[in-house]
């Protein structure tokens, strides 16, 4: 069965405090990640940069992995192409995540099922910035 996003979820996911882990974020000005990241925190949520190089990004410390992340991770923000998303989804599910936004063009049908077996919520194939636009009207 297709995922389909729930506008409910995804107002509370925008409009509800908290910490999300953008993975795939990096100091490069030029990738959406950058400009998102800063988004999220504008509207008051705290980032993680999760990369390879955990590279500190908007004053925020980086970490290589999901699993290196201390503290609570309310939702895991996927900037990574879909062939590799179904691997962040199982680490989100893995440290515990409350919910995993898989960013515009990034679809998993089977991730998403799984993260919504796990009991995570699900946003996938939009953009937070596109979405609290549109709250916003």
């Amino acid at each position: 069965m297709a995922h389909r996003n729930d506008p409910a979820v995804i107002a509370r996911l925008l409009t509800t405090p908290g910490r999300w882990a953008v993975v795939g974020l990096s100091q490069n000005t030029a990738r959406a990640a950058h400009r998102v990241a800063a988004g999220l925190q504008q509207m008051g949520h705290p980032i993680v940069p999760v990369h390879p190089r955990a590279e500190e990004v908007h004053g925020a410390r980086g970490y290589r992995t999901l699993a290196e992340v201390p503290g609570r991770v309310d939702v895991v923000d996927v900037f990574v192409n879909s062939r590799r998303a179904g691997e962040v989804v199982d680490q989100a599910i893995a440290v515990g995540a409350g919910a995993v936004w898989l960013q515009l063009g990034v679809v998993d049908e089977d991730a998403a099922a799984r993260a919504r077996g796990a009991g995570l919520d699900v946003v996938m194939d939009t953009c937070p910035l596109i979405e609290v636009a549109a709250l916003r009207r």
